[in-house]
């Protein structure tokens, strides 16, 4: 009717969340809830049935004296007749865990009449899922190219269904795991955490889990390390070839390949030093070949990286042949025959 004003919706508010209920040494999150349970008003202010309820407003903060407030929440009513003692309830969500609220609640008929505030209860917000684990989690120093994954567990604690989505910045990532649902307290969902570094440097991100308009989240913390370089290079004489003669000023080349890249190429013969070494390709070198004795020789090249490994070619073995070589004359074509010796007193006479 005009002008009624409607009797206090309740005769109090109960809030299912007791301390026992609060799982010691978790980190506070906005992940915690409150079950809020209250009786219907039957009546209004003047004694008459009420007929007309058409919602209640439920006000909660961390003040002993939440209502009036501003920001209340509105849960429908299910008849606009309510029956004797009959109970209504409501999960408040998206509260801090760990953190004491006080709640209280109107009832409001459909023209907008509102009655005043009913008691209060208070009780600390307990989770509604959990994170595990909290903190900081430590992915240690990774390889630049590599990665590493971490395992986290969300846990339902607070009953019903609990959905939601797992979230990280780069270089951490989500693998697996997410969205999850999780039905029932107890019911668990793993996710899996990717630490994939770019560069030598530590670096950090938030592990965030949200869920049933609350969230949960963890600090991500690893370092990039660069990739230890164990691969020696590879290398191989390409001149001159085994077995061959060699005189005067010669090209003594190799080809060299590394996994990260060629430092430097060293040549030696007989496990002595020839010349400089060569930074850069084509890895090659002028050999006099006369500053070494006649005869056989080896040759061969060692290739170094920027880390310090080294390859050794196989050895070449050369001969050396310096200066001319010296010959016998070519023996006189005939026979050799001994002059005749004249008789003294003949040689006047004729020819001996």
């Amino acid at each position: 009717m005009p002008g009624k004003n409607v009797r206090s919706a309740v005769a109090r508010v109960t809030l299912s969340c007791v301390l026992s209920g609060l799982l010691m040494g978790t980190s506070p999150s906005t992940a915690g809830i409150l079950d809020a349970t209250w009786t219907a008003p039957t009546t209004n202010t003047d004694g008459s049935p009420l007929t007309d309820l058409a919602s209640y407003l439920l006000y909660y903060g961390t003040s002993t004296s939440p209502c009036p407030g501003s920001s209340p929440v509105r849960v429908a009513s299910p008849t606009a007749s309510p029956s004797l003692n009959q109970t209504m309830s409501f999960r408040l969500s998206g509260l801090t865990t760990g953190t004491p609220y006080s709640v209280a609640v109107t009832a409001v008929d459909s023209l907008g009449n509102q009655s005043a505030c009913s008691s209060v209860a208070s009780a600390v917000a307990r989770p509604d899922f959990t994170l595990s684990p909290t903190g900081t989690v430590n992915f240690g120093s990774v390889a630049i190219g590599s990665f590493a994954d971490r395992v986290f567990t969300v846990t339902n604690t607070g009953g019903g269904t609990v959905s939601g989505a797992a979230s990280s910045a780069a270089p951490f990532s989500i693998v697996s795991g997410s969205p999850f649902t999780l039905a029932g307290v107890g019911a668990t969902q793993t996710v899996t955490v990717r630490f994939t570094p770019t560069t030598p440097a530590t670096a950090s991100a938030t592990v965030s889990v949200t869920a049933n308009g609350g969230s949960n989240s963890a600090i991500a913390t690893g370092s990039g390390a660069a990739i230890a370089d164990t691969t020696p290079p590879t290398i191989a004489l390409t001149a001159p070839l085994g077995g061959a003669t060699v005189s005067g000023k010669i090209t003594v080349s190799a080809s060299a390949a590394d996994n990260v890249g060629v430092a430097g190429v060293q040549f030696k013969l007989d496990g002595v030093s020839l010349g400089i070494q060569v930074a850069t390709p084509p890895y090659a070198v002028t050999w006099d070949t006369t500053t070494a004795a006649s005869g056989a020789h080896t040759l061969s090249a060692v290739a170094r990286d920027a880390s310090g490994n080294t390859g050794t070619s196989a050895g070449v073995t050369v001969t050396v042949a310096n200066g001319s070589t010296v010959t016998a004359p070519t023996a006189p074509t005939g026979s050799a025959t001994t002059p005749n010796r004249c008789p003294p007193g003949q040689a006047k006479k004729k020819r001996c």
